[in-house]
């Protein structure tokens, strides 16, 4: 195994930043002074797009469902949240244009006269979103923008804001938004509703699953909205209402941060990046923000030097990979522009809800969190396995390479029964990781081979995930069955070790269905150049130029299965060139038994020095037994073991 990784990767200094403090950032070699640098070229980028009257940032790119008028207004909210970081964390001590601009931008976009007035709050309307920004950025710089507009300004913004009341959001995280903005109101004096306040707090009670997990709405809706709007709203409505929050339900929302950031921390690589799962994924740094707000609330178990070490790997991952781009600009995608990542709601604007990262710029430059000298996160010191029942998740890490894999047995974005169970590459797979994402193309979507096991119609067609059913959580295994059709159900449990997934399939088919092929993908493997690829029997890989690996190897009930790559284009978020090995085990060789797969992405070429050691490797590492009454056993060459008893139907 190659050495833990002791810093990130040297890749390039971005113009305009401090030199790299090792002493203090070891491991990042970045500071406040680098996130306050980076915060400032990213609101000086957007003034070029700003509208006369800086009411709205109208930004290249295609529109979103809710139309231009209101992605300008996002555009002006969302740029406003990062301000408000910025003039705040510096007790205004900031250009005064910055301030101006916001102040001016918040008389136009409020005067119904002028030619930027933004779109009033209706019932579940991107501007109540916007709204919950606008009111966070106002409580956050009061001394030095509210309490200095002029009464009639001030007297528009609040009845701008107070479009909130009695309006219906989403019954999602969008409660929330509600909350918040009629508690700003509250707090300038303002007509709200506190019965809306409480009701929304109210409700997100109902979605919570214990161990820091929320599911945001009905089903099983597990991903980043967890951290940076369901543990994130309740703490800066704790801080809008000041004396006005019951102690106790402030003290529950610090207590479930604390328990959430626990097993968090294990969501980031040691090159920064975080697992790439879930919508919203053009949100990007937004992932540092709950880790801020354990810092900021007092309620993280982390070290400080460990909090900061983290949120510093994330931004500066995506600082050094081209986000923000050439211009300064925020685009819709992961490192680039890529608009697979993105949902209907997605507007030119939209990726500056990563503003929310920067919330550690409340914290005064005093505050241990920047003071302290960094720590190692999980992933930099030690391999790692953590199950998190809730989610139906169970993670595991190496520190060899520095990678961070998600096995999803839990979270399907569907809402409960009877709703369609319609699939999402970004749920629907069996795993997620911080050095890959998912095919998404639409081409190899509708293909579907990586991280999923089908059943491939004579067609061509290959069935989907659909809802996933989860059967428990815990130590090195997580289980869950899925239904892809009428007579036929998988129930796969996955075993991890290492860089090792051990993935059990039980298919029952007692329909025609039977005649269908069984295929199995491993990850898919992105990068700028088509990665190298090679297969033999039960087995096929990709590698790249950095030796990034993607394997898959049969280990039970492939028999002569075929083995291949599926190569796409400009179907990842990761690169334009992907490619998945995968295997087949043709019709009328059997669609219904046990099928034991082995999957693995790793990055230790030490380890697995050319393309070929790996099969032979796990092949020697990994041995699985199946017993008379049907119960698998699988054994590592270390000594450890697993015994399955899958259920029978």
């Amino acid at each position: 195994m190659t050495a833990p990784h002791p810093t990130l990767s040297p890749l390039r200094n971005l113009p305009g930043l401090p030199g790299q403090d090792l002493l203090r950032s070891p491991v990042t070699g970045w500071t406040r002074a680098h996130w306050e640098a980076v915060a400032d070229q990213l609101l000086d980028a957007l003034v070029p797009y700003a509208s006369p009257g800086f009411a709205q940032y109208r930004l290249p790119g295609p529109a979103s469902h809710s139309g231009p008028l209101s992605d300008g207004l996002e555009g002006f909210a969302r740029s406003f949240l990062l301000a408000a970081f910025r003039i705040a964390g510096a007790n205004g001590q900031v250009d005064p244009s910055l301030i101006e601009r916001y102040a001016a931008g918040l008389a136009a976009g409020t005067d119904p006269r002028g030619g930027e007035a933004w779109p009033p709050i209706t019932d579940r309307a991107q501007p109540m979103v916007e709204a919950a920004s606008i009111a966070i950025a106002l409580h956050e710089t009061r001394p030095w923008l509210w309490d200095r507009l002029d009464a009639g300004v001030r007297e528009r913004v609040a009845d701008w804001l107070g479009g909130f009341v009695g309006k219906r959001p989403n019954d999602s995280n969008w409660l929330l938004f509600q909350v918040v903005t009629e508690e700003f109101l509250a707090s300038v004096g303002a007509p709200h509703r506190r019965a809306e306040i409480d009701g929304g707090l109210d409700r997100i009670e109902d979605w919570y699953r214990g161990g820091g997990w929320y599911s945001d709405g009905e089903g099983r809706k597990f991903d980043y909205y967890n951290g940076w709007a369901m543990h994130l709203y309740p703490l800066l409505w704790a801080r809008i209402a000041g004396p006005r929050a019951a102690p106790a339900r402030v003290a529950s929302y610090r207590a479930r941060l604390r328990e959430f950031l626990a097993s968090y921390q294990y969501f980031f690589g040691s090159d920064g990046a975080p697992v790439h799962q879930g919508r919203s994924l053009t949100y990007r740094f937004a992932t540092a923000a709950p880790l801020w707000a354990g810092a900021l609330a007092d309620a993280t178990p982390l070290p400080p030097g460990r909090t900061r070490r983290l949120a510093s790997g994330a931004l500066r991952h995506f600082a050094e990979r081209g986000a923000p781009d050439g211009r300064g600009l925020l685009r819709l995608g992961w490192y680039g522009a890529y608009g697979p990542v993105t949902q209907r709601y997605s507007g030119p604007a939209s990726p500056y809800w990563a503003s929310k990262g920067f919330l550690g710029l409340l914290l005064p430059a005093d505050h241990p969190a920047w003071t302290a000298v960094e720590e190692p996160g999980p992933v930099d010191s030690a391999d790692a396995y953590l199950a998190l029942p809730e989610p139906g998740w169970l993670l595991h890490s190496t520190a060899g390479d520095g990678i961070v894999r998600l096995v999803n047995h839990g979270s399907d974005r569907l809402p409960p029964p009877p709703a369609t169970a319609e699939d999402n590459p970004h749920y629907a797979k069996f795993g997620y990781a911080t050095a890959a994402a998912p095919d998404t193309g639409e081409v190899a979507w509708a293909t579907g081979i990586d991280n999923h096991i089908a059943l491939v119609g004579v067609d061509g067609s290959s069935s989907r995930r659909g809802r996933i059913h989860p059967l428990g959580v815990g130590g090195r295994r997580a289980a869950s069955w899925h239904a892809p059709a009428d007579g036929v159900r998988i129930e796969t449990t996955s075993v991890v070790h290492g860089p090792w997934e051990v993935r059990v399939h039980r298919v029952s088919v007692d329909t025609a269905a039977d005649a269908s092929a069984v295929r199995e993908g491993g990850w898919a493997l992105a990068d700028s150049e088509p990665p190298v690829t090679a297969s033999g029997p039960g087995w096929a890989l990709a590698r790249r130029a950095d030796g990034l690996t993607s394997a898959i190897v049969a280990l039970h009930g492939w028999g002569d299965a075929a083995s291949a790559v599926a190569r796409s284009r400009d179907a990842n978020a990761y690169g334009p060139h992907s490619a998945t090995p995968y295997l087949t085990l043709p019709r009328g060789a059997g669609s219904t038994g046990l099928f034991v797969t082995l999957v693995v992405l790793t990055g230790d070429v030490d380890r697995f020095g050319s393309p070929e050691s790996l099969p032979a490797a796990a092949w020697a590492d990994v041995a699985v037994d199946v017993t008379g009454d049907g119960a698998v056993v699988v054994r590592f060459a270390d000594g450890v073991r697993e015994e399955l008893a899958l259920r029978t139907h």
